[in-house]
């Protein structure tokens, strides 16, 4: 015996409505996975950075206090290393990619213009200490090591300096003197902007 289903003339409408509905769900699923394992791969490569410049920062200040061997060739590239990974700090920080997964605090997209000027500087102490570095002598010499009277930074960092307190060009600076402003810079960045996390 044939039993015949009557067709439902809104049936063709009605399916439309669930499978454009189902469909636009699933894109905004997809699209929130793929949104965070970008988030992901960004915090992980910025991390991944940050790495690198803490153990370039560590073996220049090392190679000065004595309790890493200088080597000229190491001193060249991590002095290049710094230059290079602190030349694309503002890129690893974009807006969204903060919070406590992170280490990032959220502070960093709401004072913009301080963590921007802290970036930008760096990235200059950086930048001298690479050109200085790229004709690093055999061995560490008067010219590279800070002088008894040699000042540092007015308040110890950027963050923390008078606005009226002049700097002196870092072209001009031994490089001793900059690995010094620049570990200055990391510990204020650190402090205000990072957060430990588990």
């Amino acid at each position: 015996m044939n039993i015949e289903v009557a067709a439902c003339p809104h049936w063709g409408a009605h399916n439309k409505r669930i499978v454009l509905a189902v469909g636009l769900a699933l894109a905004c699923v997809s699209g929130l996975a793929a949104a965070k394992v970008g988030s992901e791969a960004l915090i992980e490569a910025r991390q991944a950075s940050m790495k690198q410049m803490a153990t370039a920062a560590k073996s220049l200040a090392g190679m000065f206090n004595g309790k890493v061997p200088y080597d000229a060739a190491e001193f060249r590239d991590a002095a290049e290393t710094l230059r290079d990974r602190t030349g694309s700090l503002l890129g690893e920080f974009p807006f969204g990619s903060l919070g406590p997964l992170s280490g990032a605090k959220p502070e960093i997209d709401q004072d913009r213009r301080s963590f921007e000027a802290l970036a930008h500087h760096i990235a200059t102490l950086a930048t001298a200490l690479a050109k200085e570095a790229a004709n690093a002598p055999p061995q560490i010499n008067a010219e590279m090591r800070m002088g008894p009277g040699t000042m540092m930074m007015d308040g110890g960092s950027l963050l923390g300096k008078r606005t009226n307190a002049a700097e002196p060009d870092p072209a001009t600076l031994p490089a001793e003197h900059l690995v010094h402003m620049i570990l200055q810079d990391c510990t204020s960045c650190h402090s205000r902007f990072r957060q430990k996390i588990r």
